[in-house]
């Protein structure tokens, strides 16, 4: 297969940026604008932020600078994930950054005049403007971890040199690292990271599957002290933020803005590696026997249950689908399902410098974004519901709320996306009418859903737990420390069901999230919600009208409220232990319904 460059991709298939901006000469005169208005917004309102009615007057303004600086980011940001190869696209990108670095900084005095009045001003400020207590509720939470302003002006300014290490990683990783073609029978496979991401690992033919991964790996190997280097840089910044601001440990400084304790995030790591192990091995053994593998390998663990029975599918029959599997929950919500295709908010095609997996991105006051490179699987319905997810959170609280009030902490963001995908599973396996379609489903649920999101990121979070008690505890990092650090990490999971292949422990290098601060556990966090959630509401226990408020919620509640607005208590084991025992069962009817299937066959 040819990897089309973006200049050879369907237009029809991409998604429309004008929404943002109509042309890049306005996405320019809007940055050169924008200048302008922070530079008069500084000398409007520094060192006169006293009352309370200045104080609501600074912020509402600074809110609507913010969802401008919003919506520039987002233009450039997708433009550079669409193809990271664009010498335009990274002017444009490098121009952004040059005037975000000069911009930033100069509304830093907003919080810090803030921070410097009494509380009773403050509490007067909220009651005038209901909309901005979150907001200045956050202020008060943070001011003993507030540095000096210098200090604080200092790190805006440094921002994009701070941020550098994913921005390389991101360009190693989708422009200059190369693969090595793999030929079989006759027939060469040229691939990028995405194409084997999304393709090659799963393929049947062990073979390919096998060379593949060998290359692959080849090429990461080559670039591992890099992203060593890379990767080193960013945790030392963190734990030297997390210093500076006061924090006994970087994994305390990294959750602190997550309003998530420290307990709640070694439950959702120790209990899974704890519990969920002995079940997933259980499936990887199940693979072997489907596949009929003399052993299990980790270049196997892609393999799904079923590969002859899933079906191709085209764009249009996947909003179809998701359009029926989605209607439990409302006209309105299928109503921004239908403009997200038809008015091109997602992004299909699969080309050259692409960015690999798939995300929402949601810039307050214009549309959800969505990419996704389309393989024409009808595993891609269950990532598309995914997305969707994410941006029908994002819609509604983009409707219900102010920009202050719309982003929840990451702890909760992965919880509408994976109960999207767990509607649409439950809904086509209603429909079901034999073995096979059901085996499917569940298994597509169980290697999709509960596995990239319950393994494949839990393994992460526990690797970079280790990371940081490692930089926390001054021992040193390099390549070779985090190869040990994931190996062992697998090891620890798979035991003896899998035989961890060469090259594995280059796994980490895969993975963008490790730039995001504590990101990785949180899915698994998002899982367990969502499959509460999902259950109550298949056992008609919950009214589908309560969840859609907690979309609607956006950021007004931490994670533990918003997860109680539906009935679900994350301050105990009892949750995430039900969506282990579900994963289980799951797991064991898969296997039940292989026993009915070849028992067919054999009687045929």
């Amino acid at each position: 297969m040819k990897m089309l460059k973006r200049s050879e991709v369907d237009i029809n298939t991409t998604w429309d940026l004008t929404d943002l901006f109509e042309s890049d000469d306005l996405f320019y005169e809007s940055l050169k604008n924008i200048e302008t208005e922070v530079n008069n917004y500084e000398k409007t309102y520094k060192n006169t932020i006293v009352s309370k009615d200045v104080v609501v007057k600074a912020l509402k303004e600074l809110e609507a600078i913010q969802e401008k600086l919003v919506r520039l980011s987002t233009y450039a940001s997708l433009h550079m994930s669409e193809d990271q190869s664009n010498l335009e696209s990274g002017k444009r990108s490098g121009t952004l950054q040059m005037t975000f670095s000069r911009v930033i900084p100069k509304l830093n005095f907003v919080k810090q005049e803030i921070n410097l009045l009494d509380k009773t001003i403050l509490e007067a400020a909220m009651i005038q403007e209901p909309t901005l207590k979150k907001y200045i509720e956050d202020v008060i939470r943070n001011q003993k971890y507030n540095l000096e302003p210098v200090v604080e002006d200092a790190i805006s300014t440094l921002s994009a040199s701070l941020s550098a290490p994913y921005e390389v990683y991101n360009m190693n990783k989708l422009v200059d690292m190369q693969f090595k073609p793999i030929e079989i029978d006759g027939k060469s496979f040229p691939f990028s990271f995405g194409y084997y991401e999304d393709q090659l690992a799963y393929d049947t033919n062990k073979e390919i599957r096998h060379a593949a991964y060998d290359s692959f790996h080849q090429s990461l190997s080559q670039n591992q002290n890099t992203h060593a280097g890379l990767y080193k840089a960013h945790v030392l910044k963190e734990k030297a933020m997390g210093q500076l601001k006061g924090f006994d440990d970087t994994i305390d400084y990294l959750l602190f803005e997550q309003e998530v304790s420290r307990d709640m995030y070694d439950r959702q790591i120790d209990l899974i590696t704890t519990h969920l192990a002995k079940p997933m091995q259980k499936f990887a053994k199940h693979l072997q026997h489907i596949h009929k593998l003399d052993k299990m390998t980790y270049k196997d663990l892609q393999l799904v249950v079923d590969p002859d029975f899933e079906p191709n599918i085209s764009i249009m029959e996947a909003k179809n689908y998701l359009l029926d599997g989605l209607s439990i929950l409302g006209e309105d919500y299928l109503e921004m399902v239908e403009k997200a295709f038809e008015d091109r908010w997602v992004d299909f095609p699969q080309n050259l410098g692409k960015s690999t997996g798939a995300f929402c991105s949601s810039p307050y006051g214009v549309h959800p974004y969505v990419l996704i490179s389309w393989t024409e699987k009808m595993r891609e319905v269950f990532v598309m519901a995914h997305e969707l997810g994410h941006a029908g959170h994002f819609y509604f609280a983009g409707q219900h709320q102010t920009l202050f009030n719309t982003r929840p902490s990451l702890y909760f963001i992965e919880a509408p996306s994976t109960m999207n995908e767990l509607i649409m599973a439950n809904h086509m396996k209603e429909k079901a009418d034999n073995p096979r379609l059901k085996r499917w489903i569940l298994s597509t649920i169980i290697s999709r859903t509960y596995y990239h999101n319950f393994v494949t990121h839990l393994l992460e979070a526990a690797y970079q737990r280790e990371v940081y008690n490692t930089i926390d505890q001054n021992k040193p990092l390099s390549a070779n420390v985090l190869n040990g650090i994931f190996r062992k990490v697998l090891e620890d999971f798979w035991g003896d069901a899998v035989e961890i292949s060469e090259n594995a422990e280059l796994t980490w290098m895969r993975q963008p999230h490790y730039y995001m601060g504590l990101y990785p556990y949180t899915y698994s966090a998002g899982l367990t919600i969502a499959t509460e959630v999902s259950q109550k509401i298949i056992n008609n226990e919950l009214d589908i009208d309560k969840w859609k408020n907690v979309l609607k919620a956006g950021g007004t509640q931490n994670p533990l409220n918003l997860a109680k607005m539906v009935g679900v208590d994350l301050s105990t084991d009892a949750p995430l232990m039900n969506t282990i025992h579900h994963i289980e069962a799951m797991i064991d009817e898969i296997i039940a319904l292989t026993d009915i299937i070849e028992n067919e066959e054999r009687a045929k």
